[in-house]
């Protein structure tokens, strides 16, 4: 008898040590949506480099007493994912990201098109439309009330940058990283089903079979003396973006350079896959059921989506624009590559085209104002945070 009782006396504390006694039904909404999000992540392969890291990280902070991302507490150290954090809350990822993209872009139809400026930065609509949204949405549903900050930490998503997003949200708006992460990152792998219809709507038939001329060649002077030119000027102009634009000129410098091959291949793989595999984790497990699970988080993903929209609609129509007054040598489908899902953004601009005129190719324009978006939607990010920071 006293076996027996000892026997159960062992279970029932091994059952309250254990995260079954800790599990709630939030605990189960957030990892049921962890498992959607790995779903999507590999089956679908929707944006899987970050998209899988991002939705493991959610599934191990909703773990009830794993405490991966508890802080030190009582002379005992925290979880790894709370130091791994720090890496986000202290704004050294997203730049290293940064310096990696700027290692594998080429900044050469930018250069080819100054024009393309015009079209990054008309993409950016999204920021601001989204922006003013979250600060109107308590007038319209009062359960739902952003501050400034957290309206600009929305509004950013309309850039379709990722590491932005992440960089302006964890200084202004830290509590809202797990639903904007997850927002930014599903509608940058949904870019081929979110932009088409809306390039479709605001174009013609004639608009998109426009076959553009070749772009002029870029020397390597003008690739080398691009970055170093830009660093300068949007640093002295907005010294708040200077980490995320500086890091990604810098990576291009070394690109362009032809001299430091071996840095261009660390930067632009390896570094840039282990930043990612620790930015995608700790972002995720941000998201635990407190924070996710609230009425803001459904706002976040209403108003991220019309961010997003308003960004591919604002370079369009700016496009349309520069198509009436080249007399019709702009396809305006380029615009919509003025968000900064690189190169995603273009190959779909390639691929709308394409479909209307089978020998229409759109690609290398489009990378222009690709590129261009990544600069704005930093610039923009510099602009948010030296308002609101």
């Amino acid at each position: 008898m006293n076996f027996i009782n000892m026997l159960g006396n062992t279970l029932k504390d091994l059952y309250f040590e254990s995260g079954f006694a800790g599990l709630t039904i939030s605990h189960v909404i957030m990892i049921g949506v962890s498992l959607i999000l790995m779903y999507l992540a590999i089956k679908k392969e929707y944006e899987p480099l970050l998209l899988l890291p991002i939705s493991f990280g959610m599934l191990l902070t909703n773990l009830p007493f794993a405490g991966m991302m508890a802080g030190p507490s009582n002379g005992e150290a925290g979880g790894m994912l709370y130091y791994l954090y720090q890496g986000v809350k202290l704004g050294l990822f997203p730049p290293l990201i940064f310096l990696g993209v700027g290692a594998m872009t080429d900044f050469g139809p930018l250069i080819a098109n100054p024009r393309s400026i015009l079209l990054g930065a008309a993409a950016q609509l999204g920021i601001f439309v989204a922006f003013l949204g979250a600060l109107l949405l308590k007038h319209v549903v009062p359960a739902i009330n952003f501050s400034g900050a957290e309206a600009a930490s929305i509004g950013i998503i309309g850039g379709a940058d990722g590491p932005t997003a992440i960089y302006l949200t964890s200084r202004l708006a830290p509590h809202l990283l797990g639903p904007i992460a997850v927002a930014a990152y599903s509608y940058m792998a949904l870019v081929p089903i979110i932009q088409p219809p809306i390039m479709r709507a605001l174009t013609t038939p004639e608009e998109r079979k426009v076959k553009m001329e070749q772009l002029r060649p870029v020397s390597q002077n003008e690739k080398i003396l691009f970055p170093i030119i830009v660093t300068i000027l949007v640093s002295l102009l907005l010294p708040s973006a200077a980490p995320l634009v500086g890091m990604l000129m810098f990576g291009n410098l070394m690109r362009e350079s032809g001299v430091v091959g071996k840095l261009v291949e660390t930067a632009s793989n390896a570094l840039m896959y282990i930043i990612t595999i620790f930015l995608g984790t700790t972002v995720g497990a941000t998201a635990s059921a407190e924070n996710f699970l609230n009425p803001k988080t459904l706002g976040i993903l209403a108003l991220g989506l019309v961010a997003f929209s308003f960004g591919t609609a604002g370079g369009v129509l700016l496009g349309k624009v520069m198509h009436k007054a080249s007399g019709g040598k702009v396809n305006p489908l380029i615009g919509a590559a003025g968000v900064s899902a690189v190169p995603m953004a273009a190959r779909v601009a390639q691929k709308v085209g394409k479909e209307e005129n089978p020998t229409n190719f759109l690609l290398m324009h489009a990378m222009g104002p690709n590129v261009a978006g990544v600069i704005g939607s930093a610039v923009a990010a510099g602009v948010l945070l030296s308002i609101f920071g």
